[in-house]
C-alpha cells in the first residue's frame, strides 16, 4: 500500500529522512570527487576519462537536488553544508593528485558505496510504504550501479 506522505509516522519519516540524508551527503562528495578527477586527470587515457567524469558530476549534481527535495516533501530541513556532508559521508575526499587508474578505482568503488546506500534506503521506503521515496532510492542506485560498471570496464586490460 503507498503512504501518502502526511500518514506516515513521525518515526518512519525520521528514518526515511536519514537516510535521504546520507545518500545526499555521499552524492555531494562524490560529485565534488568526480569534478576534481574531471580536472586533474592526465594520461593516455585522458579524453575517455575527462568526459566520463565530467558525465558523473553533472549526473549527481541533478541526484543531489532530486534527494533534497524529496527530503522537503516528507517536510524536513535539506541539509546543505559540505562540512556535514564530509562529516557524516562514508565516500571521502581526494585531493586529486593521483594517477588516473586509482581515480577510476576510487569513484567505481564510491559508486558501489552509493548504490548500497540507495538499495538500503530503497529496503527502508518499502517498508514503510513510502512508494516514492523508494522509485527515487532505486533510479538513483540504478544510476550508481551504471557508472560502477563504466568504471570497472576502465579498469580491465
Amino acid at each position: 500500500m503507498n503512504q501518502v506522505v502526511t500518514s506516515l509516522e513521525p518515526s518512519a519519516k525520521q528514518e526515511l529522512v536519514e537516510g535521504l540524508t546520507q545518500a545526499l551527503a555521499e552524492t555531494a562528495v562524490e560529485t565534488i570527487k568526480a569534478q576534481n578527477y574531471h580536472w586533474n586527470v592526465e594520461g593516455m587515457e585522458f579524453g575517455p576519462l575527462h568526459a566520463l567524469f565530467e558525465k558523473i558530476y553533472e549526473d549527481h549534481f541533478g541526484g543531489q537536488d532530486d534527494l533534497a527535495e524529496r527530503i522537503k516533501a516528507l517536510d524536513a530541513h535539506a541539509e546543505g553544508r559540505f562540512s556535514e556532508f564530509l562529516r557524516r559521508s562514508a565516500i571521502k575526499e581526494c585531493d586529486g593528485k593521483i594517477a588516473a587508474t586509482a581515480m577510476v578505482a576510487n569513484l567505481q568503488a564510491d559508486q558501489e558505496t552509493l548504490s548500497a546506500t540507495l538499495t538500503a534506503l530503497a529496503s527502508l521506503a518499502e517498508k514503510h510504504g513510502d512508494v516514492m521515496t523508494n522509485d527515487l532510492a532505486v533510479e538513483r542506485g540504478r544510476i550508481h550501479d551504471k557508472f560502477a560498471w563504466m568504471l570497472r570496464a576502465h579498469l580491465k586490460g
